[in-house]
């Protein structure tokens, strides 16, 4: 045996005797949350660990406290997303925790720096991509540094079986070969039971630990809904009216969709904010940041948001559409009630989401990833559709057994929306046979009553007990935003919202009292405390959040004007921030509703005519074999504002 084995066991052993005093000293929290503290001392012992843990749960912790205790050694982090690694670095940076990441947006001078201050062992944790884990380069000076771990996040992805499989994830089955000797611990929010063991055979875990928590999230209320045709606009005005102050993500299938619900929730007074991958990245970054800091309530992404996203206070996540799995809804819905307060989870779905799904998935070349992807489409489709406990279907989804008859928390269990269920049910078509067939009838179960009551009765009782004082609460958000802005950092890596409410709660009066507020480490406290003392103390004195003088034009008033001055439609979707088919489909509605008037100048020379010649044989309803008719540089847009005018002049009295 190594002579150095035995003091390396010794030297683990000791940190593993008290874990309390970092967690306070560096998170400022007095106690773990289920599971982690035997995580971390399972990465402390040396062993390889499988960890599936809900978002929110606090997966993160599990392998930066370990890390941040073995001196002198590196924990090496898997992640796929540059945002997200930034993130983690900023926050372990404030916490005076050294962390740095390796990525493609880096200069060249800088990655080198990072390489030689990783191999003298600087750093407690590196974040890496795994397309650059996968370099034969980055192994070779990787064996230089003096690694503690291996931890793999969102490590499902290396999983064919998994709702987010990503081939270059496949490449870490060779950390094992190359770095024999040290612990890998994999890391996932949503893991069935077979993704789970081919996680573990993939990476090739040795007699791993495995840490699987319940799936079972109590604070919130799946309520899914079939929506017809407009119909699901209204219900979300509805629902934004109801969550009104309050922190709210709403999923949308296409880049499309995204920025003209944001339009329509701006036509409607609902400030909001869009995520997408065809954003520039500073865009998107400045729009998430403005979400997370709280100075816009509402975020309209597609599922290229969400990675990594660390905002507790969100009351409610809406789903426009059909999510592709039952392992994408649920991840994308636990991103909701993270402050274990209550939330709802919206899914408000229409059949032709599972005509496009079903349309997508039949695209798939590969015979075994378009078996796995009908599979996924069945398991969704069917989550949507059954008169199961949703609670119920989630848990027995990803192995888990539990022994209720009635959650009380979903819409099948008696806990609806009154105000959903009743504009729905009156426009809601009929089902298919078997499905209709198995629904319940509308008058509750005893139990399911009771258990509806229950929740109901629970969560009001600590949502009332949690409540902050608002107008201290938004004074404290405008002075976290201004540090932010300072630094040049996300809102949250100052200050996490529980720790901004749990000031509110307690008003401290001195760094020592300020230090025992959950989320207060010794750095940060160090960073902040006078200044929030100050904060604090000018409040009491009559200081108030300034209120926002500032008036944007609607997005129709916007547009209109804007073409009024002469710009052409790609001029505006510059200005404007939208990809150019928004804005042809915003002047189409325009046009049509007989707000805004056709001009022929809006297409070139001899395109109208030609238009109108192959509507008058087809039709207007649909564009489709519109667009096959016509010459090839004719597009949608130019169809769509020609459409629009025909079918008003259609619509007015001889």
């Amino acid at each position: 045996m190594d002579g150095k084995q035995p003091q390396i066991y010794t030297a683990r052993m000791n940190l593993e005797r008290d874990l309390q005093a970092p967690l306070r000293r560096y998170w400022g929290y007095d106690s773990f949350r289920p599971l982690q503290e035997r995580i971390v001392r399972s990465l402390l012992g040396g062993r390889d660990a499988c960890v599936v843990m809900p978002t929110g749960g606090g997966k993160s912790l599990c392998y930066q406290l370990p890390a941040a205790m073995l001196g002198g050694k590196t924990a090496i982090v898997v992640s796929p997303l540059i945002a997200l690694m930034q993130d983690q670095v900023a926050q372990l940076a404030q916490m005076g925790i050294a962390a740095a990441q390796l990525n493609s947006a880096q200069k060249r001078d800088e990655q080198a720096a990072t390489i030689r201050d990783a191999m003298q062992g600087k750093f407690r944790l590196l974040y890496l991509s795994p397309e650059r884990l996968a370099d034969s380069g980055t192994v070779g000076w990787l064996q230089e540094v003096p690694i503690s771990f291996f931890a793999i996040d969102e490590a499902h992805c290396i999983s064919e079986w998994g709702h987010e499989f990503r081939p270059e994830y496949r490449q870490l089955k060779r950390l094992r070969v190359y770095f024999p000797g040290h612990p890998i611990a994999a890391f996932t929010a949503s893991a069935t039971q077979r993704v789970r063991h081919d996680i573990m055979d993939q990476l090739q875990l040795r007699q791993p630990d495995k840490y699987i928590a319940s799936f079972h999230r109590p604070n919130l209320r799946y309520v899914a809904k079939e929506c017809v045709g407009r119909n699901q606009n209204g219900l979300l005005l509805r629902a934004m009216r109801k969550y009104r102050g309050s922190n709210v993500i709403i999923y949308s299938p296409t880049i499309s969709r995204v920025e003209e619900t944001v339009d329509f929730l701006e036509e409607h007074g609902i400030s909001a904010v869009g995520y997408h991958g065809k954003m520039d990245p500073e865009t998107r970054r400045r729009n998430q940041e403005r979400w997370m800091s709280d100075e816009i309530p509402v975020l309209v992404g597609t599922l290229a948001f969400g990675l990594g996203i660390n905002k507790a206070a969100v009351r409610a996540v809406i789903h426009l559409s059909l999510p592709k799995s039952i392992e994408q809804f649920y991840q994308e819905a636990g991103r909701a009630g993270r402050d274990g307060l209550p939330a709802d989870c919206l899914l408000l779905w229409q059949k032709r989401d599972a005509g496009l799904l079903a349309y997508f998935t039949g695209q798939i070349s590969d015979p075994n990833e378009q078996a796995r992807a009908w599979g996924r489409y069945d398991e969704i489709r069917g989550f949507a559709e059954s008169r199961n406990c949703r609670h119920k279907q989630i848990c027995s989804h990803f192995g888990e057994k539990v022994k209720w008859k009635s959650c009380g928390a979903c819409d099948v269990c008696g806990c609806e929306i009154n105000w959903l269920s009743e504009t729905v049910e009156a426009k809601r078509p009929k089902r298919r046979g078997a499905v209709a067939s198995a629904r319940q009838p509308r008058g509750l179960r005893p139990a399911a009553r009771a258990g509806s009551e229950r929740w109901q009765a629970a969560t009001h009782q600590r949502s009332e007990q949690s409540a902050p004082d608002q107008e201290l609460r938004e004074y404290l958000r405008e002075w976290r935003r201004a540090r932010a802005q300072e630094q040049n950092v996300p809102a949250f890596v100052v200050m996490h919202d529980t720790s901004l409410d749990a000031l509110c709660a307690t008003r401290p009066k001195s760094l020592a009292e300020l230090r025992g507020v959950f989320g207060f480490g010794e750095r940060k406290t160090e960073m902040y405390g006078r200044q929030i003392l100050d904060a604090l103390a000018q409040f009491a004195g009559g200081a108030r959040a300034t209120p926002s003088t500032v008036k944007k034009a609607k997005p129709t008033e916007e547009t209109i004007g804007l073409l009024a001055e002469g710009r052409t439609f790609a001029e505006i979707a510059s200005i404007r921030g939208r990809q150019l088919p928004t804005i042809y489909a915003m002047g189409a509605d325009l046009v049509e509703r007989g707000e805004l008037e056709f001009d022929p100048a809006w297409l070139g020379p001899g395109k109208q005519a030609s238009i109108e010649e192959v509507c008058a044989r087809l039709g207007l309803e649909r564009l489709g074999p519109v667009k096959e008719a016509l010459p090839p540089e004719i597009t949608f847009g130019e169809i769509r504002l020609v459409v629009a005018r025909m079918r008003l002049e259609h619509r007015k009295p001889d």
